[in-house]
């Protein structure tokens, strides 16, 4: 571990420490940031990491610095990540690595006890920071920037629409419907509870948004992990709301209603400066491309498609998808007759690493292609052949999807993706939804499934006005970011208040 010293050359520029949860999908947007502000000389920043997210948080560092070094300083401090935490494999520090949602609670743990390594660094360094920004699950850093006298700001990457449905759900309590009352029936010493398949909350607030209980219970299918889920979340909230205000990934063409909301009833203020995927230079084509890039462009040879639309398949990397679902997505993907490339996920517990049958890529290899590492995700949406996209549901995808314009089909599985899914499908109209065998959000979802989805999203009317309401979110997405627009502006009054009567 080391502190961070900048040079004079830096003067005048507020300088930030900022620290990402422990996972790829955390970190990407906050390394977008980082490139931004350092892009456009608007800070200098620390970046805290741990040796195993090291070479990513770099290499995404270097990436973005736009082949010069005239921008803003920026230093990268590892804190080393503690070993024989209990529920924790050794070597893991990230949580792509995880498998379970109790495994993710003992992961958020053990972060927390980077704390006394992280007041260390932060309290050395030269210049001192003027504000600390943390992604919202390091709650702990509340307190950390209190005991230094730094003030403290959150990092949400999930939607704003997410974030104001928790708030409400805890101000409404819905789940009390589902809590045994005195008159509910008992049979055999166990208490029959009301029905929950069919029924949905209706936010008082937003009338037109309904809620299905199945949706709202989604990140608590594990049942061990219910309480301290419960709790870490309350935690989260808590450290939001005691904040100085709160960065979200998002821009007003998107989330305006929600956004609104939020400043005028929730709090901390909120400064929506996304999409943060279009804050880095665009990439620029070399020798180096990557044979996925060829083989989109029509150039990679005999497994080349012809010149036909693409689905891009990527399912997250925080779920571990069973082996028999993943053999379903084949035969979905197989039996759509769709051209296709498959971002399989690589961890050793995920999809990239079942068999997905013997003759699967063999029956496909002239129109489908599995990719078994890290993709450039931003850049695969780009391209003129991709069409349309199966996805989870991850704010990242979302964002990056909208940015390159390209229509959804919407597959949620944990934490803020079922929420996420109903602003594509129900507000935005830009995604069709995958439907489990049983409607509930986590459940088995057949291979005529994904191919009637896929087939809807892809040639059918849905995905027709799905295409035309993205590019326009997309049109609107780069007008945010572009000089003079909303997240434009709301960068530069973010760092404005962060160097009030301190900045010269």
């Amino acid at each position: 571990m080391a502190s961070a010293d900048f040079t004079s050359a830096n003067h005048g520029l507020p300088h930030l420490a900022i620290f990402p949860f422990l996972s790829k999908g955390h970190t990407i947007p906050l390394i977008q940031l980082v490139n931004y502000l350092r892009h456009h000389q608007l800070a200098t920043v620390t970046f805290f990491t741990t040796p195993g997210n090291a070479p990513f948080v770099r290499s995404g560092l270097l990436s973005g610095a736009g082949g010069d070094d005239d921008g803003a300083a920026v230093a990268v401090v590892e804190l080393e990540f503690p070993t024989d935490v209990p529920g924790i494999q050794p070597g893991i520090e990230s949580a792509e690595g995880l498998t379970s949602m109790a495994a993710f609670v003992a992961f958020a743990h053990a972060v927390s006890l980077l704390r006394p390594q992280f007041e260390a660094s932060v309290a050395a360094m030269r210049p001192p920071p003027r504000f600390i920004v943390a992604d919202a699950f390091l709650y702990w850093t509340n307190d950390s920037a209190a005991r230094l006298g730094v003030p403290k700001v959150s990092f949400l990457v999930t939607s704003t629409f997410a974030h104001v449905m928790r708030e409400l759900i805890v101000r409404h309590d819905p789940f009390s419907l589902l809590r045994p009352r005195a008159t509910d029936v008992v049979i055999d010493d166990d208490i029959t509870p009301p029905a929950t398949h069919s029924q949905t909350f209706s936010v008082p607030e937003f009338p037109r948004v309904s809620l299905p209980f199945e949706e709202l219970m989604v990140a608590f299918k594990d049942a061990s992990a219910f309480g301290p889920m419960m709790e870490l979340d309350g935690k989260m909230g808590k450290a939001i709301a005691q904040s100085h205000s709160l960065i979200i990934n998002t821009f007003h063409g998107l989330e305006a209603p929600y956004i609104e909301f939020w400043d005028e009833h929730v709090h901390p203020r909120a400064w929506p400066i996304g999409p943060l995927c279009l804050a880095q230079p665009a990439f620029e084509p070399g020798p180096t491309r990557p044979p996925r890039m060829g083989w989109l462009g029509g150039v990679g040879g005999a497994a080349a498609p012809p010149a036909q639309p693409v689905l891009y398949v990527a399912l997250g990397t925080l779920s571990a998808i069973p082996a028999l679902q993943v053999k379903q997505v084949a035969d979905g993907l197989d039996r759509s007759r769709l051209h296709f490339l498959w971002a399989a996920r690589h961890d050793g517990d995920g999809d990239g690493d079942v068999d997905l049958g013997r003759e699967f890529e063999e029956r496909t290899k002239h129109r489908g292609l599995v990719v078994r590492e890290w993709v450039d995700q931003p850049r695969i949406l780009r391209h003129r052949s991709v069409r349309g996209f199966l996805s989870h549901c991850g704010w990242n995808s979302v964002l990056e999807s909208v940015a390159a314009g390209v229509p959804l089909a919407a597959w949620p599985m944990n934490f803020d993706q079922p929420f996420n899914a109903r602003l594509l499908v129900d507000e935005l109209r830009i995604a069709a939804m995958v439907w489990t065998s049983d409607s509930i959000a986590r459940g088995f979802v057949t291979d005529e499934e994904i191919s009637r989805v896929v087939g809807e999203l892809m040639l059918g009317d849905v995905g027709v006005e799905a295409a035309r309401n993205v590019a326009r979110l997309s049109a609107s997405a780069k007008k945010a970011m572009d000089q003079g627009g909303s997240s434009w502006t709301a960068v530069r009054e973010m760092i404005s208040e962060f160097c009030k009567n301190e900045c010269a």
